[in-house]
């Protein structure tokens, strides 16, 4: 699959990026794609939520009246958790969320997910560039050149840009990531993915083994 390359002004430059048909032109399992979306999901999670149960509660052990002749139910303690103030029955615990797949399905999935993206024309090719300062004005001007100030867009380096990822830090539409760092939900998430001249190589590597 042949795309045109782009510059930061949204020109072409006259060459032609060439993409792995095996990674953006495969059939998509959508299934795949669930699965890790719902495990990148899932790991957000802190898993940390907590409350006290009965045997957690500080109060008094006595009991609180007596078993038979007040014509309600009988009632041990003040800890139970149908007083107010009781301690909370089946509350949450601590957990982790984290669910394991295996590095061929996520791989699978995200091949799935970036032809999803070419099928609809979504992904973009820019030649590498960078900043002399970290500056949001810099970034802005490059999302208005290429149209995408409007919308959520997915920036694909191929390496480590400090300039640039500072420079896009404070746009709440817009994310820079490694190649390294790319997802099924990252890529989904996004209008448009845009991707450097130097993250393809090490993205047909990653998703092609």
């Amino acid at each position: 699959m042949k795309v045109a390359v782009l510059d930061i002004n949204g020109k072409e430059t006259g060459r032609k990026a060439d993409l792995s048909s095996d990674v953006f032109a495969i059939e998509p399992n959508n299934h795949a794609v669930y699965l890790d979306v719902k495990q990148y999901l899932a790991n957000q999670r802190q898993g940390t939520h907590k409350s006290k149960e009965r045997a957690e509660i500080t109060g008094s052990t006595r009991k609180i009246k007596k078993q038979k002749g007040t014509g309600t139910a009988r009632a041990g303690s003040i800890k139970s958790g149908v007083f107010r103030g009781g301690g909370r029955m089946f509350g949450p615990r601590p957990r982790s969320y984290n669910i394991k797949l295996n590095k061929n399905v996520k791989r699978l999935a995200r091949r799935s997910a970036l032809s999803i993206k070419a099928s609809e024309k979504s992904i973009v090719v820019l030649e590498d560039f960078n900043f002399d300062t970290p500056k949001t004005k810099n970034f802005t001007g490059v999302l208005k050149a290429l149209g995408l100030e409007s919308k959520k867009s997915l920036f694909v380096l191929g390496a480590s840009n400090n300039n640039v990822y500072l420079s896009s830090r404070n746009l709440k539409g817009s994310e820079v990531i490694m190649a390294s760092e790319i997802s099924t939900y990252k890529i989904l998430n996004a209008n448009q993915v845009v991707l450097l001249e130097g993250a393809l190589e090490g993205i047909e590597t990653n998703l092609s083994k």
